[in-house]
């Protein structure tokens, strides 16, 4: 058995070869110039953060649930005045508590499901006037 040095993007391996039967086949190899490195890749931009839906004209309708859940906890009650952004429920999905928020400002109307009820994607959840 032959053991080499072998050099790859800078880094040493040693490696060991061993002939099998026949005669060793005489090879030339001719040492190159190491290749320049490439210069680093720009870092990716961050992604969009996704946009909320736009709004019904009046600023209310219905808040759709985004995915199918449990609801954990219900932040809101019929009557209550939101706005934009706020936490309106918790919901389960995929192992992992998510918030629902209000995309808009507005009165909450009606609620359409109760603690522990399991959520449908695209369903409606709280209707907003």
């Amino acid at each position: 058995m032959k053991t080499y040095k072998i050099s790859v993007n800078g880094n040493t391996y040693e490696v060991g070869i061993e002939e099998v039967g026949g005669a060793p086949e005489v090879v030339a190899v001719q040492a190159a110039a190491p290749a320049p490195k490439p210069a680093p890749a720009p870092a990716p931009k961050p992604a969009p953060a996704p946009k909320a839906a736009p709004a019904p004209a009046g600023g209310g309708g219905d808040v759709a649930a985004p995915m199918s859940g449990k609801v954990i906890s219900i932040n809101v009650s019929v009557g209550d005045q939101v706005k934009t952004g706020q936490v309106l429920l918790v919901f389960e999905a995929m192992k992992m508590e998510n918030e629902l928020f209000a995309p808009n400002a507005g009165t909450v109307t009606k609620i359409h499901v109760e603690k522990g009820a399991t959520l449908e994607a695209g369903a409606p959840v709280i209707t907003l006037s």
